[in-house]
């Protein structure tokens, strides 16, 4: 499966920003989504992670009550909804998915099999 991640863009402290990621075929609506994102000098990070069948959800403590990531299997989308934004949340956002997962509260980066391109999110203070 294909992955096209969009929605990036500059924004202001405290705005908000939706990223879409889009799944290249139906059967993406039964794999693990999740969002990562990587800073300038940074390694790779988990933002966000949801089941396939959206019931469950994990967030990275930075981010929690602020971001929410969410599913529309109909149209084979995850989405990562980003309020409040700060500075430090600057990075590439990487959209990721796979077909066997099923703790994703402890799942790595490695064990993701499919990858979007990344978008670029910039906050400025």
């Amino acid at each position: 499966v294909q992955l096209q991640a969009s929605g990036g863009g500059l924004v202001q402290a405290g705005g908000s920003l939706r990223l879409p990621c889009v799944g290249s075929r139906r059967t993406f609506s039964v794999y693990a989504g999740a969002w990562f994102r990587q800073a300038s000098g940074k390694e790779r990070e988990l933002v966000a992670a949801i089941t396939w069948s959206g019931s469950t959800t994990h967030y990275a403590d930075s981010v929690k009550g602020r971001f929410t990531i969410s599913r529309d299997n109909a149209r084979s989308t995850v989405y990562l909804q980003m309020n409040s934004l700060v500075p430090e949340d600057t990075a590439v956002y990487y959209c990721a998915a796979d077909p066997k997962l099923l703790l994703i509260s402890t799942a790595q980066a490695s064990q993701y099999s499919y990858w979007g391109q990344g978008t670029l999110v910039t906050v400025s203070s």
